[in-house]
Formats: structure tokens, C-alpha cells, sequence
């Protein structure tokens, strides 16, 4: 399934909840602390636009009515540092080019994760290093793509 064919499948809300999750996670792939719920309801609140910590949950999981509030949208955009666009419109090359960024920073972080583990494993076969790798990315969901990474360091 191409990625235009998995958008088009995906429901509004748990296409927010994607790019939602994908600016959580760029916060921690930067390498800061994550967000909280009290730094997202502060920021808000300080706009005029409070979220309370159900509702955020459900557009967290794409579980509810979808969030349409532009002004909200707004603001939690701002408070992640990305074009307001990004949350509110789903046609544009400026959502594309940001989800393509996160899944690159996600995979960054993926991948030192998994160095890091393996460089911890020292007296290790590098068979055994390779398969456990294999393991990883498998469990992560994003197979291996090959290259100079097969052998261990």
C-alpha cells in the first residue's frame, strides 16, 4: 500500500492523532525531555484556547469527534514549533514535507537506540548482534533496508 493510499484510508481523526504522536516524538528524537500534558495545558490556557487532559487523550488516539477548532489547532502548532498548516490542512506539500521529516527523525532515533544496545552487547557474536537487530526492527515495524549497517561494529 502506497502512502497517498494510506492517507486516503485513514480517518481525519487518526490522521491528526498520527501527526499529533509524530511532534511528540520529534520533542524526544531532538533529545529533550518529553512533553507533558501540564507544558501543552499551559501553553493553551495562556492563549485562550484550554485543553483539558481528556481531550487531549482522545485527539491523542483519534478516538473522538474530530478537533476543528481552528484557534486550538493553532496553538498547539505553535506550541511545537511547525506551521500551523501542518494541523490544519491536509492538502498542502508543507504537511508532507513535515511528516517525511518526522519519520526521518523517528528512524534517527530508532537507529541510535538500537546502536547504542548493540554496543552495550560487546563479546557478543556478530551473528547474534545481527539477528537481535533483526529483531528490533522487525518489532519496531520497519525491517531492515540492507547496506553497510549488516555488520556490526
Amino acid at each position: 500500500m502506497t502512502e497517498s493510499e494510506a492517507d486516503s484510508s485513514e480517518t481525519p481523526q487518526a490522521r491528526l492523532a498520527r501527526k499529533l504522536n509524530f511532534l511528540l516524538d520529534l520533542f524526544e528524537a531532538k533529545g529533550e525531555d518529553p512533553v507533558t500534558y501540564r507544558q501543552i495545558s499551559h501553553h493553551m490556557a495562556q492563549r485562550g484556547t484550554p485543553l483539558s487532559r481528556s481531550r487531549w487523550a482522545y485527539m491523542r488516539s483519534g478516538d473522538s469527534s474530530l478537533a476543528t477548532d481552528e484557534a486550538l489547532l493553532r496553538n498547539l502548532a505553535e506550541f511545537f514549533g511547525v506551521d500551523s498548516d501542518y494541523l490544519l490542512d491536509d492538502s498542502g506539500d508543507v504537511p508532507q514535507l513535515v511528516d517525511a521529516q518526522l519519520e526521518l527523525l523517528r528512524s534517527l532515533r530508532e537507529a541510535r537506540v538500537r546502536n547504542f544496545a548493540a554496543r552495550q552487547l560487546q563479546g557478543i557474536s556478530p551473528e547474534t548482534l545481527v539477528r537481535l537487530r533483526k529483531a528490533i526492527d522487525e518489532r519496531l515495524g520497519g525491517g531492515h533496508q540492507g547496506g553497510k549497517e549488516d555488520s556490526p561494529s
